[in-house]
């Protein structure tokens, strides 16, 4: 027996292909339809590589963190004790509505929903939808569920910023 989704799913891909099929008889009309397949995730343009998923989720990053950043790596350590003890006023990271996190762009005052993305490499960036290691994303330099280390790939945000160390704030969610 069907579920009430799966047997929407259904309905709409048989729709769908009648159209496809409908229209496709018509032939010359001077454009042509995304070919449906049931391992398509999302419309993709000519020429755009597949969305790799990231391998951090976006439910392990949603939480309070104590937030610092620093420039010379040998500053790291004493790094993440200054962002301990900013869990007094933490950086609250968000659940987006469209299983994104919610977190500020470089020089945003407003935070918004951003993406987990992978890459070809295995990095994985944080941002706005679009290919990952975008102008607006941040690198994931580093997370092990407790400390998370990011970096932006724009390059003065980069500067400006440095590597911003998030360290969880009490317990791991």
């Amino acid at each position: 027996m069907l579920s009430s989704r799966s047997a929407r799913t259904v309905a709409n891909l048989t729709i769908a292909s009648a159209l496809t099929l409908c229209l496709g008889a018509c032939g010359g009309g001077g454009f042509s339809l995304p070919s449906l397949s049931s391992n398509a995730t999302a419309p993709s343009e000519p020429g755009m590589a597949p969305e790799i998923p990231a391998t951090i989720r976006s439910d392990e990053l949603v939480g309070k963190w104590g937030l610092a950043s620093y420039q010379n790596p040998a500053d790291r350590a004493r790094t993440e004790k200054m962002a301990v003890a900013q869990c007094k006023q933490p950086y609250t990271i968000g659940a987006g509505q469209s299983g994104g996190v919610v977190m500020h762009l470089a020089d945003q005052a407003t935070p918004e929903e951003l993406r987990l993305k992978g890459s070809q490499g295995g990095k994985n960036f944080i941002g706005p939808a679009g290919p990952a290691g975008g102008e607006q994303d941040r690198e994931v330099i580093s997370f092990d569920g407790r400390v998370l280390i990011t970096r932006f790939v724009d390059k003065d945000a980069a500067t400006r910023y440095g590597n911003m160390v998030y360290v969880r704030c009490g317990a791991r969610a």
